[in-house]
């Protein structure tokens, strides 16, 4: 839309990733993208606190499009301007902030072993070591089947995580995750709140090109 461009946020209600708040903000073209994951953000905050009358014990963020040259970014700029935001609109509640970048658009490959031939790995497979980045938490993740051709991981890093999951809880969550996009009745190759903003943001920026009734922000209209 002529240099503006679209945020779109999706958000879990309920403890079994079944019911979703959508929101979406045009950007303008000099306007940071963090402006309007802030506004998303207290949203949909506020929307978990009227549903479930508590506010959640933590918060896990999956940040998608960001290359390896923003990683600075995020963690420098774009999650302390999150957590300002929540101080600013919850008095009464301290944020922990669990956020992870999804990394899609990578080169990396792996294969298994099966007895004299070499297969695509297993959906589940996760690497967590040795072959990761030194100085990074980190982890590839294969979570699809493909009949055809080499399957490509998906790359997640860990730039800060205030409750002290462990690297299981993580890697479990994100890969059940890729269960839960109500399209497809198997897993996708990242978790479905990515997926659900990706189809929410393409439809917004190509075909209704302003912003949406806050009447919708509780269904999956964008499917």
């Amino acid at each position: 839309q002529k240099g503006n461009s679209v945020a779109a946020f999706v958000a879990s209600l309920n403890s079994s990733y079944t019911k979703w708040y959508s929101k979406a903000v045009i950007q303008g073209k000099r306007e940071e993208i963090v402006n309007g994951l802030c506004s998303s953000f207290t949203a949909a905050v506020t929307r978990f606190h009227r549903e479930n009358g508590r506010f959640p014990d933590s918060i896990i963020i999956y940040r998608d499009g960001v290359g390896d040259g923003q990683l600075s970014l995020c963690s420098g700029h774009e999650i302390p301007q999150l957590e300002a935001a929540c101080k600013r609109a919850f008095t009464d509640f301290a944020v922990k902030i669990t956020f992870i970048i999804v990394q899609k658009r990578i080169n990396t490959r792996y294969f298994a072993m099966n007895r004299s031939s070499i297969d695509n790995p297993p959906p589940g497979t996760i690497v967590d070591d040795c072959i990761t980045r030194s100085k990074m938490y980190d982890f590839y993740l294969v979570s699809q089947t493909v009949h055809q051709g080499t399957v490509t991981p998906s790359h997640y890093i860990v730039l800060r995580d205030d409750a002290k999951y462990s690297p299981d809880i993580i890697q479990r969550l994100t890969y059940k995750l890729c269960f839960m996009y109500y399209n497809w009745p198997g897993t996708i190759r990242i978790p479905a709140c990515c997926q659900y903003a990706h189809k929410m943001a393409y439809l917004i920026g190509q075909s209704i090109r302003r912003a949406t009734s806050e009447e919708l922000s509780d269904r999956l209209f964008y499917l």
